[in-house]
């Protein structure tokens, strides 16, 4: 699970949020791209979801990230 206190600087404010776990598989941009960015080093929430389709996205990145980097601070 996500740590909000190990939470990289790149993440916008808001519920979701990405670890320093990430290993940069690029998983969550497939899920969910309007909300993830990939950097060189991890991938990023550069997009709080604004809608249900987004919301959905997000929480499908969450549950399919191999080593459980991406939080929901809800």
């Amino acid at each position: 699970m996500a740590d909000l206190s190990n939470r990289l600087s790149e993440n916008v404010e808001g519920e979701y949020y990405v670890d320093d776990q990430c290993i940069a598989c690029g998983v969550c941009v497939g899920e969910a791209p309007e909300n993830f960015e990939m950097g060189s080093d991890y991938a990023y929430v550069i997009k709080q979801p604004e809608n249900e389709e987004e919301q959905e996205a997000c929480q499908n990145a969450l549950e399919a990230c191999p080593v459980d980097a991406i939080g929901n601070d809800s």
